[in-house]
């Protein structure tokens, strides 16, 4: 689905239909450590590209919003994992 950035995301999710108003991010919806997402994250989400770059099947990624320096910006981390040996993926 098109994220609000206007960038291809599997886990970006918008139902607008008859008056429902959800816009979510399932990637940081099943993080519990992460902040909570807002539709602005998009725009600095590196995810979209990773997706774009690798279309290995076996890739789990995991999303991670800190807040930076006093509280002012947002740092997002990305992790992904090989699910068959369960190993970083580095590059």
């Amino acid at each position: 689905m098109r994220t609000p950035a206007g960038k291809e995301c599997r886990y970006y999710y918008e139902d607008f239909h008859r008056g429902r108003n959800i816009q979510e991010c399932r990637l940081v919806k099943e993080n519990p450590e992460s902040e909570r997402w807002h539709p602005n994250d998009c725009e600095r989400c590196p995810v979209p590209d990773i997706l774009m770059a690798n279309a290995d099947p076996n890739m789990e990624l995991k999303l991670t919003i800190k807040r930076g320096f006093l509280g002012l910006t947002r740092k997002m981390d990305v992790e992904a994992r090989d699910t068959r040996t369960g190993e970083i993926i580095e590059d």
